[in-house]
C-alpha cells in the first residue's frame, strides 16, 4: 500500500514551512495570481559556462539542484516533472529516466511577458554531475545577485546519500556566511506517493538528516507527481518562491 500524506500530515507540513518561512495572507494571493496563466510559462535560456548567464531587468530567480549520484537502472528523483507541475507545462522541461539529462543553467520565466519571477533548472552534482557543471553552479550562487532561494530536491524512495549530506552542509555554510542575507535554502521531497506503510517515519529520517547537515535549511516540502492521480505539495512550492522573491 502507498503512503499518501493525510489531512492531518498536511496541515502539519504547512504548519513546518509556515513556521520557518512565513507565508502571508498577501504572498498566498500573489502566488496564486503570478501563477494563475501557468500557459504562459516559458523558457528564456541556458548558461553552459560563466560568460553566458543572461540578464532578465533583475527579476528574482529561485533555483534548483539535484544529485545526480543515482545508481544504473534506477529512475531519477523526478526534477524536470516536478518543475513541469510548478511551472503549469506538460512538457517544458524534457523529462527522462536517465539521470544528468540537464546539462546547462537553463532559466524560465513565470508569468506573462516580461515575467514576475524566474526559476533556474541547474545541472546536478554527484557521480554524475561534471565538475564543468559544479565550477557554473558555484560561480551562479556566489555571484547572482537575484537569487533568492536555492531548492535542492530529494527522492522519497531513495533518501540522502554522502554527496547530499555534503551538498547541503556546503549551501548552509554559504548561508551562514552571507547572515542569510543573499539567498536562502530549502529542500523538497519528491515521489512521497512511492512510500509504503512506513513512509512517514522514514520521511521524518530524511527530515533530521536534513537539518543535522543545514540547519538554516527551511522545512522540506513534501511532494508527489503520480502518472496517474493527483498532484500534492505543489501550491506549497509555488507559495514558497513567491515569498522568497518578495512578491
Amino acid at each position: 500500500m502507498s503512503w499518501l500524506p493525510s489531512r492531518r500530515c498536511t496541515n502539519r507540513i504547512a504548519s513546518l514551512v509556515n513556521r520557518h518561512c512565513p507565508l502571508s495572507r498577501k504572498s498566498s494571493t500573489s502566488s496564486k495570481t503570478i501563477f494563475q496563466a501557468p500557459g504562459s510559462a516559458d523558457f528564456l535560456a541556458s548558461a553552459t559556462d560563466v560568460n553566458s548567464f543572461p540578464r532578465f531587468n533583475r527579476l528574482p530567480e529561485s533555483s534548483c539542484s539535484v544529485d545526480k549520484h543515482i545508481l544504473p537502472g534506477r529512475a531519477n528523483v523526478g526534477k524536470s516533472t516536478l518543475l513541469n507541475a510548478v511551472l503549469g507545462r506538460k512538457d517544458l522541461l524534457f523529462t527522462s529516466k536517465r539521470a544528468g539529462r540537464t546539462q546547462a543553467l537553463n532559466f524560465f520565466r513565470v508569468g506573462p511577458h516580461p515575467g514576475k519571477l524566474v526559476v533556474v533548472d541547474s545541472p546536478g552534482y554527484g557521480s554524475r554531475g561534471r565538475s564543468e557543471w559544479g565550477a557554473v553552479f558555484n560561480h551562479y550562487v556566489t555571484n547572482r545577485e537575484e537569487l533568492r532561494r536555492i531548492y535542492i530536491i530529494f527522492s522519497a524512495p531513495h533518501g540522502l546519500r554522502s554527496t547530499d549530506e555534503a551538498m547541503l552542509a556546503k549551501l548552509d555554510t554559504q548561508v551562514q556566511q552571507l547572515g542569510g542575507t543573499k539567498f536562502s535554502l530549502q529542500a523538497i521531497i519528491t515521489k512521497a506517493d512511492q512510500l509504503g506503510d512506513s513512509g512517514r517515519e522514514h520521511v521524518d529520517q530524511m527530515k533530521n538528516t536534513i537539518f543535522k547537515a543545514a540547519p538554516t535549511c527551511l522545512s522540506p516540502i513534501i511532494t508527489a507527481c503520480p502518472p496517474k492521480g493527483s498532484n500534492f505539495g505543489i501550491e506549497l512550492i509555488r507559495k514558497s518562491i513567491t515569498d522568497c522573491c518578495g512578491l
